[in-house]
């Protein structure tokens, strides 16, 4: 399930005095901001300005997805024990901003935790934002919003599992730090992704859209304050490069290996986990034998594990043999359920369904004709696969035979990257792609759909 973190505060330049908020809707899977609100409110204090930041912070929550739950972090303590119940609120000003907070979600699926202000930098920003454009005679233009990069997102680097896509996002911090990002190019029509297949679709939808291009931007631009060492004239001097980080050992390696071609391959049909599950064709039979003795020629696989399906089976059986190597099913590797579309072309889904594909592109929480399995679903499934297989595996290699999804996924949660990527990458039948986690939280993708060892 979809889940989100409202980051919220407000301020008042005299308690009374002009005062504004600032608000940010973050993805709590990836660390992504989804939103950002702030607004120059007149005069008032600092508590009824910390109150109207996190109402529009529940607001923009529920117009994102009203069924997800919501953690809210201020570092406003009164606020926090106030909207938690465990204080009574007094001051007659903020009662029926309480209540209306209280009101925008239903009983227990908001909860409130108390944050100290150095973690709640993105949200203090954007208030002080909003208070120098009341102050210049304006309303805060998101447009033109540093609040991004001047944030310093402390409390936003996981200390879960490894792999975890925030990781990524803070390095990416610290090496774009020196500017603001730029605009990234608008949508255009992408790599559709399709299970086993490969369609061309357009992404539509505001997930797609320029705006949120930048947003997510601005996010991963945000600075995070690099580590100093010391020079040889005993002077801190900050690190530079690769060099400065400490020795982590070897990563988890894992070596994504999508099944050769089925008889739907070459047709280019929906094949999930919920069709005829087909075994592999001739050609995929062949694809697999090569990418076997390519394997066995770079010789640094140490584990095998496969999607229980039976192309997958057959192809990592195939890769076993050679290297002489035990398979493991692991049932988290599986492809999408594709519902109502297993088996169809993407035109025949378009003429039959067109107003669930439309949704299904513009939306990962949509799921396909028929209750099949959304890529929000299936996300979640992925990453608790990754992380299992990440904590068994420490320091080898492995090689995960699975589907396109998986692999496009894993790649996208290593980057960071936004659900509508899935649409963005190429990923052929016995195509070989690589991701390494360390034991810091930060992924690595070092490969991603090679097929040379099918040419020739």
């Amino acid at each position: 399930m979809r889940e989100f973190i409202v980051e919220a505060d407000g301020g008042s330049r005299g308690n009374p005095g002009p005062a504004g908020y600032g608000s940010v809707v973050i993805d709590a899977a990836t660390g992504e901001t989804l939103v950002e609100r702030a607004e120059y409110i007149g005069i008032a204090t600092n508590n009824v300005a910390e109150y109207r930041g996190l109402l529009a912070g529940l607001r923009a929550a529920r117009e994102l997805d009203p069924a997800a739950p919501v953690r809210v972090r201020m570092d406003s303590k009164l606020v926090v024990e106030q909207m938690s119940g465990r204080w009574k609120i007094k001051h007659p000003g903020m009662k029926p901003l309480a209540a209306e907070a209280a009101g925008i979600y239903p009983p227990g699926q908001v909860t409130y935790e108390w944050i100290p202000r150095e973690h709640n930098k993105h949200a203090d920003r954007l208030a002080n934002e909003a208070m120098d454009a009341g102050k210049r005679g304006e309303q805060w233009d998101a447009g033109a919003s540093m609040a991004a990069l001047n944030a310093a997102p402390v409390d936003r680097t996981p200390s879960g599992p490894p792999g975890d896509a925030r990781a990524g996002a803070a390095k990416a911090r610290e090496a774009l730090a020196g500017g603001r990002a730029g605009s990234a190019p608008a949508p255009a029509t992408t790599g559709g992704h399709t299970g086993d297949i490969a369609e061309t679709a357009t992404v539509t939808g505001t997930a797609a859209t320029s705006d949120a291009d930048r947003r997510a931007a601005r996010t991963l631009a945000s600075p995070s304050p690099a580590p100093a060492s010391a020079s040889a004239s005993g002077q801190a001097q900050p690190s530079v490069g690769w060099g400065a980080a400490p020795d982590l050992g070897a990563p988890a390696t894992f070596v994504l290996l999508r099944h050769g071609e089925t008889p739907l391959t070459p047709e280019k049909r929906f094949s999930g986990s919920g069709g005829s599950d087909p075994a592999l064709s001739a050609v995929g039979r062949e694809q697999a034998e090569r990418v076997a003795d390519a394997l066995a020629r770079r010789g640094t696989v140490q584990h095998i594990v496969a999607s229980p399906l039976a192309r997958t089976r057959e192809t990592a059986g195939a890769v076993a043999a050679r290297l002489g190597l035990d398979v493991t099913v692991d049932d988290g590797l599986r492809e999408t359920d594709f519902g109502a579309w297993e088996g169809l072309t993407f035109g025949e889904v378009r003429e039959r369904y067109p107003d669930d594909l439309n949704a299904w592109l513009a939306d990962p929480e949509a799921e396909p004709t028929g209750g099949g399995e959304s890529f929000a679903a299936t996300a979640v499934r992925i990453a608790a696969a990754r992380d299992k297989l990440v904590a068994a595996y420490a320091g080898r290699t492995v090689l995960l035979v699975t589907h396109v999804t998986p692999i496009k996924t894993l790649v996208r949660l290593a980057l960071g990257a936004p659900p509508e990527s899935l649409f963005r990458m190429e990923l052929s039948a016995a195509s070989l792609s690589v991701v390494a986690y360390y034991a810091d939280g930060n992924a690595s993708v070092r490969l991603l759909n090679d097929t040379s060892h099918l040419r020739g």
